[in-house]
């Protein structure tokens, strides 16, 4: 890892939250990991943090604020915009209405919740090793 950005997760299931640290914590991530249980959470947090995350890892379905709510929220905030956080769902709402929704909103990716421990650590592993290694305008270009 070349980035020490937080990796913010947005998860209210206490199983699957428990499930994505391990999987990261396995792939030895130096990464701090950052988890709110619901949009409202993780957007005051995205106002009031001055470090842009590497990634956000949003489940859809929450309650408060849902991950469709908060992508279009920081859509709309011009502060967070600039951020140009990549964000990404990670959900096990996988369908064709949902996926066409998220990517009409500037999203990353979406990737259905994998429901082995090694599948889900190999996702881990592709998710954040590309955000890593991908340039974008938080990137670091003193390297």
């Amino acid at each position: 890892m070349t980035s020490k950005a937080p990796i913010v997760v947005i998860e209210d299931d206490e199983n699957d939250k428990l499930f994505i640290q391990e999987a990261i914590k396995s792939l030895e991530v130096i990464n701090p990991l950052v988890f709110f249980s619901n949009g409202v959470e993780a957007i005051e947090y995205l106002i009031a943090t001055l470090e842009p995350p590497l990634v956000i890892l949003c489940d859809v379905n929450m309650p408060n604020m849902n991950g469709i709510e908060l992508r279009q929220l920081i859509d709309l905030n011009a502060y967070l915009k600039m951020k140009s956080i990549p964000f990404v769902f990670l959900t096990t709402a996988a369908d064709q209405g949902l996926v066409n929704q998220a990517y009409s909103m500037t999203i990353q990716g979406y990737f259905k919740k994998e429901t082995t421990f090694a599948l889900l650590k190999a996702q881990m592993s592709a998710i954040i090793d590309y955000w890593d290694k991908c340039l974008h305008p938080n990137s670091s270009f003193n390297d």
